[in-house]
């Protein structure tokens, strides 16, 4: 197995999560990618055991899992509740991370 527990059935699962993402996903991963907060990186659709995780930092050891529409049972919400409730999860996961990385620069 490799050092990312990869499969070919991960590997292919992964990159159909990646083009399939939800819009809170691509947010936060606009916000993530390329070491923008606090110079940490992170990788999108991350195997970790049977798991795939939507996002992970392997210097942080930090997995950040969303919920989105590929979880949801239903679609009931409207949809200007929801763009509400994913703007504030996207600021409340990014928050959390600016905090994650102070606490990790002063330690």
């Amino acid at each position: 197995m490799s050092r990312f527990n990869r499969t070919p059935g991960k590997t292919q699962l992964a990159r159909k999560l990646r083009r399939d993402g939800t819009d809170v996903e691509r947010r936060l991963w606009h916000r993530l990618r390329n070491g923008q907060i606090g110079g940490a990186h992170f990788r999108r659709q991350h195997p970790a055991g049977r798991y795939i995780l939507d996002f992970y930092c392997p210097a942080l050891a930090l997995a950040i899992e969303l919920d989105g529409g590929q979880h949801a049972e239903t679609e009931t919400r409207d949809r200007e509740r929801e763009v509400s409730d994913e703007r504030n999860e996207l600021h409340e996961q990014i928050d959390s991370i600016r905090e994650l990385l102070r606490a990790r620069e002063t330690a």
